[in-house]
């Protein structure tokens, strides 16, 4: 296992976050995550995820601030090794009309959802050219792409994430670090599942040409994929996972 390749995922004790994390550890990749400062169940979680034989190394961060991403990835690095794959995968809502919306809540969501990329990323990604090898891989979501009312906070920065990747892309290509966004639909997380069933029937999955929620296990795939060598000649794309929800 020393030699398998080193992945850090953000936000990796979420409900999406925890499947790629166990997906990748079972792949055989020495996992690590971040999680917030506040979250006081993280020895809990990790000591779960060791009965169910994941070795995952969780260190506090706040992704919204430059100096908490410094030493958490520098955590990382004493404790795991160099990162070799990024999943930028934290994120926030803080959902209303732009009427009602105020500055503290558009900040919220833009520091973490995008600001977070730049806070990441640079702690990572020359690493990544001078070993001639890497992979970035951040998480929009279908909603930067088509819109939704009452998240023009959160519309925007996902927006900007796909923005942030295909400029990195072309930046770091010629060193074989690939940068890609996905853009998942509506999964089956705990957070969509807590919709009322009847707004879930009535106006979420009519929306879905597959007629269903997508399933956290067939993000963490798309991910893994992008992760993998086989992916090496995909960079700066914007792979939707949504069912059909959203064509481009």
């Amino acid at each position: 296992m020393s030699n398998a390749r080193v992945v850090l995922v953000t936000g990796g004790m979420g409900g999406l976050g925890e499947v790629i994390s166990t997906k990748m550890s079972a792949a055989g990749y020495r996992v690590a995550v971040t999680y917030s400062p506040g979250n006081t169940k993280h020895a809990e979680w990790v000591a779960d995820m060791k009965a169910r034989g994941h070795d995952i190394l969780a260190v506090p961060c706040d992704v919204a601030d430059l100096e908490s991403c410094t030493k958490a990835v520098a955590e990382v690095r004493e404790k795991v090794g160099e990162v070799d794959v990024l999943v930028n995968n934290a994120g926030i809502t803080r959902d209303m009309t732009f009427k009602k919306m105020d500055k503290v809540n558009w900040d919220a969501v833009l520091r973490t959802n995008l600001d977070s990329l730049f806070n990441m990323s640079k702690q990572v990604v020359d690493g990544m050219t001078e070993r001639g090898w890497g992979r970035v891989i951040n998480v929009s979501s279908v909603n930067g792409s088509k819109g939704a009312f009452g998240q023009t906070n959160y519309s925007a920065a996902k927006s900007g994430v796909h923005g942030f990747t295909k400029a990195l892309a072309l930046e770091v290509a010629k060193k074989n670090v690939t940068v890609n966004t996905i853009s998942p639909g509506y999964i089956g997380t705990k957070m969509v599942m807590a919709i009322p069933k009847e707004v879930l029937d009535s106006k979420i999955l009519p929306q879905i040409p597959l007629g269903r929620l997508g399933k956290p296990e067939e993000v963490a795939g798309l991910i893994i994929y992008l992760a993998s060598e086989e992916a090496a000649f995909v960079t700066g794309a914007n792979i939707a996972i949504n069912g059909g929800q959203h064509m481009q």
